[in-house]
C-alpha cells in the first residue's frame, strides 16, 4: 500500500502543477482539474486462486491475501486545457495496481480534440475505447451503482483506451439524440508475465440512441492481436512435426483478427434503474470464442440504492487432447505432456460462471459513496472462472463467494 500512496503524490504534483497559473473563474480558465478514486478491500472463499477482477493484475483476493487493497482501490486526476472554445486537450493519470504489482501511475488519456461543431468533433491521442455503456467512467467508481461493472462482460474487451484517432458526430431527431462514434488505432498492453500484447490496427464504431430515461448501444470493435508470450509453447509444439504444427497454427495469437460485438440499455428514471448489457466474440486463437451478459436493476430510498445482479460468462473448447503421447518415443513423452498440459491450462482460464451479486449504495456525503458487494459466483465445469492465480489444489468447476467494501470519490 506505501507503493499506491507514492503514486498518489506523484498523480497529483504532476497535474496540479499547471493549476497555479489557471484563473479563478471556471468559465473563463484555461486549465481545469478534476479527479476521481476509490479505497475499496475484497475477501474470496476461495483459498487456492486469487479475484483480481482483471487481466492485468497478478494478484488479488485469495491466495495472495486474505483481504486485498489491489483489487478495487484507485486514484485518478484529470487535467484540461481549452486553448480556444473549438481546440481543447485533455490528460488523464491513473495509478492503480499494475502486471508487476506495482502502484506506479499510468497515462489513459492524453488527446487533443478539435470541435468543428456543437456536434461534430475529432480527438487525436489516447483516447477511450467506446466499448460498453460505461466506456467514458469505466474507472471511476462514484459514477455507477456497483462496486464494479460486471466481469463476466467486461473481461471481453478489457483494454480501455487507444492510440489513433476518433470522430464522433450527433444527430438530433425530435427528443432522440443519436451518436456515432468511429475509432482507429491500437495500444501496447504490459502482461503478468512481463512481455507486451500489442493490438494493432484497430477500429471500431459505436451507435448510441437516447431518449429521456433510455439509453442504447451497439458497438463493434476489431483489432490484430499478437500475444507474443505465447510464442515459447506454440513454438515447442511445432518441434512435434505435422500433428504439433497444426496445433500451433490452431491456437498462436501471432497477428490474428479479434472482433468483439456488444449491445446494451439502461433506463434510469431516476427512483429506480434497470440496465444490462451482452457482448460476445471470436478469436481464432486460443483465446476462442467469449461471450458474457448481465442485466442489473436497483431501487433508490434517498441516499440508499440497494441492487442485485446476475451475470454469466461463456467460453468455446476449455480444453484439447493436443499431441499423441502414444505414437511419440519414449524420450519425447515427458516434453510433450507438458506441452499439452500448459496449452489446457491456457484453454481453462477462460472464464465460464454464473455470479449473483446483491448489494446497496449509500450516498454519505457529496462527493462520497461507500458500497457493500457480496457475490456468490458458479465456476463452468473445467474452467478457472475469472479467478487467476491458480494453484494446485484449485478446483475446477467450484463455486466461490466474494465481499468487497469501497468508498468511491470525485473531486
Amino acid at each position: 500500500m506505501s507503493r499506491l500512496l507514492v503514486s498518489i503524490s506523484i498523480v497529483a504534483a504532476t497535474l496540479c502543477a499547471p493549476l497555479a497559473h489557471a484563473d479563478d473563474d471556471p468559465d473563463t480558465r484555461m486549465f481545469s482539474f478534476s479527479g476521481f478514486g476509490t479505497v475499496g478491500v475484497v475477501h474470496s472463499s476461495e483459498d487456492n486462486a486469487d479475484f483480481t477482477a482483471s487481466n492485468f493484475k497478478p494478484d488479488g483476493a485469495g491466495f495472495t491475501d486474505d483481504w486485498s487493497l489491489g483489487v478495487d482501490s484507485l486514484l485518478g486526476a484529470q487535467l484540461t486545457a481549452r486553448f480556444t472554445p473549438k481546440l481543447s486537450a485533455v490528460v488523464q493519470v491513473i495509478a492503480m495496481q499494475n502486471y508487476d504489482g506495482s502502484y506506479d501511475p499510468h497515462v489513459e488519456w492524453a488527446n487533443i480534440k478539435y470541435q468543428f461543431t456543437p456536434d461534430f468533433s475529432i480527438r487525436v491521442g489516447r483516447t477511450v475505447l467506446p466499448s460498453f455503456l460505461l466506456t467514458e467512467s469505466r474507472e471511476v467508481g462514484y459514477t455507477y451503482p456497483w462496486v464494479r461493472p460486471p466481469w463476466e462482460v467486461y473481461l471481453i474487451l478489457p483494454v480501455t483506451s487507444s492510440d489513433g484517432v476518433d470522430v464522433t458526430y450527433r444527430l438530433h431527431s425530435g427528443d432522440f439524440t443519436n451518436t456515432i462514434y468511429a475509432n482507429a488505432g491500437g495500444r501496447d498492453t504490459k502482461s503478468i508475465d512481463g512481455s507486451t500484447t500489442t493490438a494493432r490496427h484497430s477500429w471500431g464504431l459505436s451507435y448510441t440512441v437516447q431518449h429521456g430515461a433510455l439509453t442504447a448501444l451497439i458497438t463493434y470493435q476489431t483489432t490484430r492481436l499478437t500475444i507474443p508470450g505465447l510464442n515459447g509453447l506454440f513454438n515447442g509444439f511445432r518441434q512435434f512435426g505435422p500433428q504439433g504444427i497444426a496445433i500451433a497454427d490452431r491456437y498462436d495469437s501471432d497477428n490474428k483478427a479479434y472482433p468483439s460485438i456488444a449491445i446494451g440499455a439502461s433506463y434510469d428514471p431516476g427512483q429506480w434503474f434497470l440496465m444490462g448489457e451482452w457482448s460476445k466474440s471470436d478469436h481464432h486463437s486460443v483465446l476462442g470464442k467469449l461471450d458474457g451478459w448481465y442485466v442489473s436493476g436497483g431501487y433508490r430510498f434517498g441516499d440508499f440504492t440497494p441492487y442485485l445482479t446476475y451475470a454469466h460468462a461463456g467460453a468455446d473448447n476449455l480444453s484439447d487432447p493436443g499431441l499423441t503421447l502414444s505414437t511419440l518415443p519414449p524420450f519425447l513423452r515427458g516434453p510433450a505432456a507438458g506441452l499439452n498440459g500448459a496449452l489446457n491450462s491456457i484453454l481453462s482460464s477462460k472464464a465460464v460462471q454464473d455470479t449473483v451479486s446483491i448489494g446497496a449504495r449509500w450516498d454519505f456525503m457529496d462527493s462520497f459513496d461507500l458500497k457493500l458487494q457480496f457475490d456468490h459466483t458458479n465456476v463452468g465445469r473445467g474452467s478457472t472462472g475469472t479467478f487467476g492465480n491458480t494453484q494446485p489444489a484449485f478446483q475446477r468447476g467450484d463455486s466461490a463467494n466474494m465481499f468487497s467494501a469501497t468508498i468511491d470519490f470525485v473531486f
